[in-house]
């Protein structure tokens, strides 16, 4: 098995008195999409949220790259190389596409030098890259949150729900952009549709009331249609 390039255990985190996460254990190995699957309120934005340091963790330990960042301030975080994708994209939707990439970077002239790859992996943020950010469609939005993750070179990046309210034909296109991103870097995942999550998922780890339940290889799980049904609902 590749080796973990993030590693939370036994994370618990609190959103003022209540305690949300109760115990999540995920390994993320390097070079890999890892999916984190659970119903509605298992508690897989907070763990994002958490690892990032936007929310602090009570208990528990999140390790990067063999670092304990447990606590750190997210900009210290970020700086490790960590990029994150927020669910409901958080764009500036008065800015141009040009002007969210340039705000993204971490060092002077990141975004010319990853102009190409970006405009590459997104076509349609090429052709649109001087129109304002409100005025794309619901995929491109999310294309370019996406893009504004990379604009830095980060090691791994943490995806919120990116596919949801997205039209078939987009879904498959942001499937083929995440695949094409998992080949440089890591990404930890969350995904409702299950069905996204399954061809994207190379690792999974489900999570309901906060806390780890099973967590493996996605073939693995795919062999079990018992327990996908029960945690996620999901007949396959």
């Amino acid at each position: 098995m590749t080796s973990p390039l993030l590693q939370v255990e036994d994370l618990h985190t609190y959103i003022g008195s209540q305690h949300i996460l109760q115990g999540v254990d995920v390994e993320v190995p390097a070079g890999t999409v890892t999916v984190l699957l659970g119903r509605n309120g298992a508690g897989k934005t907070t763990t994002l949220r958490s690892i990032l340091g936007l929310w602090k963790p009570a208990r528990g330990r999140v390790v990067f790259a063999g670092q304990d960042i447990t606590g750190w301030p997210t900009h210290a975080i970020a700086r490790l190389g960590v990029g994150y994708v927020p669910e409901h994209r958080a764009i500036f939707r008065s800015l141009t596409v040009e002007e969210n990439l340039r705000i993204a970077e971490r060092r002077k002239g990141d975004f010319q030098r990853r102009r190409d790859f970006l405009f590459d992996l997104f076509p349609d943020l090429a052709r649109l890259a001087h129109w304002p950010a409100g005025q794309l469609s619901g995929g491109q939005q999310q294309m370019l949150a996406i893009a504004r993750a990379l604009v830095p070179e980060n090691r791994l990046l943490l995806i919120d729900e990116p596919s949801e309210g997205l039209a078939p034909v987009l879904i498959e296109h942001l499937i083929e952009a995440i695949r094409a991103l998992s080949a440089s870097l890591t990404v930890l995942l969350v995904e409702q549709n299950f069905h996204v999550a399954r061809r994207l998922g190379v690792h999974y780890a489900i999570l309901e009331h906060g806390r780890t339940v099973h967590q493996g290889r996605m073939s693995d799980l795919l062999a079990q249609p018992d327990l996908i049904h029960r945690y996620l609902g999901v007949t396959v």
